[in-house]
């Protein structure tokens, strides 16, 4: 799990990895991204899990990866994206009683740059150490909060493959 380091760069200007329905394609992606972004890329959040929600998905950390899109905020509209995505995650601040996701910073891979992005935990590609994946980027992510990931961990049902795809119904199959 990357933690903030005293002398790391700032996170003011962070790019976003999505997983959800935020994705291109996906309801939320139209409604809160269209026009505010300037780059987005396909990406992987390792070290997490991703679990079924409400029509939703939640990733937690893990031993897995998830699979989603690197979000580039265009120019002049990073702070309303940044609170446009908190209120849609239900985010209110660092450890709030009431969140339902918190937004954490992590470092992300990002498929073609040093590695294999696209392999499971703990498969080693040319160029990388073993169990480490390619070289990437830091950026917020929003992992379930605290009480949610208890529930999650006791009850809920994880999507193995760390691909949120809609269209099914919770727990069950994907369709195409």
């Amino acid at each position: 799990m990357s933690t903030l380091d005293p002398g790391s760069p700032p996170t003011d200007e962070l790019p976003f990895f999505v997983y959800g329905t935020l994705l291109p394609g996906e309801p939320n992606h139209d409604l809160f991204l269209r026009g505010r972004t300037s780059g987005e890329r396909a990406a992987v959040l390792p070290r997490a899990l991703l679990y079924d929600g409400p029509g939703y998905p939640y990733a937690i950390d893990g031993h897995g990866r998830v699979h989603g899109t690197l979000l580039t905020a265009a120019p002049g509209v990073y702070g309303e994206l940044l609170g446009l995505l908190d209120h849609l995650e239900e985010y209110l601040g660092p450890g709030h009683p009431r969140n339902l996701y918190e937004r954490v910073v992590r470092e992300v891979e990002l498929p073609g740059e040093g590695g294999a992005a696209e392999g499971g935990p703990g498969e080693g590609a040319p160029g990388t150490r073993e169990g480490q994946g390619p070289p990437g980027t830091r950026a917020w992510v929003y992992l379930a909060a605290a009480a949610v990931t208890r529930s999650l961990r006791t009850s809920g049902s994880a999507i193995e493959e760390g691909r949120w795809v809609t269209g099914r119904p919770p727990g069950g199959p994907r369709t195409p």
